[in-house]
């Protein structure tokens, strides 16, 4: 617990970025090995973004 304390913003950015990139990477390997899921999940989204009360 105090190790994470002690560590600086621009570690645990660095940290973020890199989980962001692998999630990323992920996703993509996902989209090509599954594109009906994919294509499937991103007409969800579009359906939720319309129906999203801004």
């Amino acid at each position: 617990m105090a190790e994470r304390e002690k560590e600086s913003a621009a570690e645990r950015r660095r940290r973020r970025d890199r989980f962001l990139r692998a999630l990323n990477e992920a996703r993509a390997i996902r989209n090509q090995v599954r594109p009906q899921r994919a294509r499937s999940a991103r007409m969800r989204q579009a359906i939720h973004m319309r129906t999203f009360g801004w």
